[in-house]
């Protein structure tokens, strides 16, 4: 598919002298925007009086959405590599704008299918193009710490909702005066119509600029200083080039999909659950003792530890190394989750410490993937391949609400559970995460026969090219 001449990838190759340092704010203004879809349960409890409907029916429009989200990324993604990150943003600010307006008039008109096709479908192409986008671009700009620039980016996608949470209450109290933001008020239908209007909008100018300013690294560029040949010290990373189609055949790219599915099912398993969660671990007979703005807190939290995370652990994978992070991931998150089981509700601050590590580790896992990729299957077509990988994304994203929520209703009546209640869904997650470890110690390095030929073009070659034999 041809894009425009002012968005090919030629007319955004860097001059001499362009400061790198300016990649990471363009790639932060494409999360930032698209990370609002951690932000949608502010409007949630409106939706459902609006559209007179289920929670689980309006909590749809999440899970379809990021299901769109993988599957747009998988197949869009050899595109996006292809045609550089100013078109690949471009386009998903189209989207994902797009999605807010078809949303907005499904919510005026009262068509609970609009706003599935609008936020569920035309936005999570949207989510799945932009999150992609940068990824390739910063890891060619920064060769040297390629934990460090995918974290600087993806940390914007778990950082979105703080933004999104308190600009879409203020948004809709002045559409709906009656709406204050507080427990025990709901916002109107019109305004949370007239707040994707506004999102949409905002959300458009703001992913533009990234878009804008985007630059791609000439073929010959390098950091002043760095020497390429340092990488072939470290276990597990490859000087070689592989491509997309051939990625997805070996057993490591499978490996790595077990890995990053069991991470964010397990994280997926206490963000869904948050706010009742920790009303329910401290809860005595019919009350709690947790007030429901401390646990409207907790939820702010986890979404600060999400962010943090993925800047801090994707960093500092480019010291541990990708395999060794993942294990503490998998590892140490494994302990957490028996800890939280087991002595959770002794101790409120207990409690709230385990829960912001295991989503640090939850979101570290995100931000490290596209850094682990490139040290299997290089930098040629990196982007593509983490399309792919992203369906574990999708497949988690079902995944994990579903175990929760089955082993809850299990349980007994939500309002009226305890810890023991969440026992059966953790020890699931600790499953989960021990079989993680296990795929994740049994990645190895590509064997050669995957390999492309020297010299090979990212972006004119064919990307489902046979492996050299």
């Amino acid at each position: 598919m041809a894009v425009p001449s002012f968005l090919a990838r030629e007319r955004t190759v860097a001059r001499p002298g362009f400061n790198r340092w300016l990649i990471p704010p363009a790639a932060l203004a494409v999360h930032l925007a698209i990370g609002q879809v951690y932000a949608t349960s502010v409007y949630k409890a409106a939706l459902v009086a609006h559209f007179d409907t289920s929670l689980t029916a309006i909590g749809i429009i999440f899970s379809l959405a990021i299901v769109v989200l993988g599957v747009s990324a998988a197949i869009f993604g050899t595109w996006v590599d292809r045609n550089g990150p100013r078109a690949a943003m471009f386009t998903a600010a189209c989207f994902w704008s797009a999605g807010f307006l078809v949303g907005s008039l499904g919510i005026a008109t009262s068509q609970l299918w609009l706003v599935y096709l609008g936020y569920g479908v035309i936005g999570g192409i949207g989510l799945g193009i932009g999150y992609i986008s940068p990824v390739s671009t910063l890891i060619k700009w920064f060769p040297d710490r390629p934990g460090l620039a995918t974290g600087m980016a993806i940390m914007g996608f778990g950082g979105g909702a703080l933004i999104a949470s308190p600009l879409s209450k203020q948004l809709l109290s002045w559409y709906d005066p009656g709406y204050d933001g507080t427990a025990g008020t709901t916002a109107s239908g019109g305004s949370v119509a007239g707040l994707f209007l506004t999102l949409g909008l905002i959300y458009l100018v703001f992913m533009m600029f990234g878009a804008f300013i985007v630059r791609v690294p000439a073929d010959d560029w390098k950091p002043a200083g760095w020497d390429s040949s340092m990488v072939k010290h470290r276990e597990l990373v490859t000087t070689a080039s592989v491509s997309a189609g051939n990625a997805i055949k070996t057993p490591q790219f499978w490996l790595l999909w077990v890995v990053l599915f069991c991470n964010v099912t397990a994280g997926i398993g206490i963000l869904e659950q948050a706010s009742p969660m920790i009303q329910d671990f401290f809860r005595t007979g019919q009350s709690s003792l947790v007030a429901p703005a401390a646990a409207t807190g907790f939820v702010g939290l986890l979404s600060l530890f999400n962010m943090g995370g993925r800047f801090v652990w994707s960093s500092t994978s480019d010291y541990l190394g990708r395999k060794g992070i993942y294990m503490i991931y998998l590892g140490v998150g494994l302990v957490l989750y028996v800890l939280l089981a087991t002595l959770g509700s002794t101790a409120t601050w207990l409690f709230v410490l385990l829960a912001a590590l295991i989503i640090s580790f939850y979101g570290g896992g995100f931000a490290t993937a596209p850094a682990y990729l490139r040290d299997l299957f290089g930098t040629y077509q990196v982007g593509a391949i983490h399309g792919r990988l992203l369906t574990a994304w999708a497949a988690a994203g079902v995944a994990g609400p579903l175990i929760v929520n089955r082993v809850l209703d299990t349980q007994g009546t939500p309002g009226e559970l305890v810890a023991g209640n969440y026992r059966p869904a953790l020890f699931i997650m600790v499953g989960l995460l021990a079989i993680g470890f296990v795929a994740n110690l049994l990645i190895k390095p590509v064997a050669s026969k995957w390999h492309e030929p020297k010299g090979v073009d990212a972006h004119t070659s064919t990307p489902e090219r046979s492996a050299a034999r």
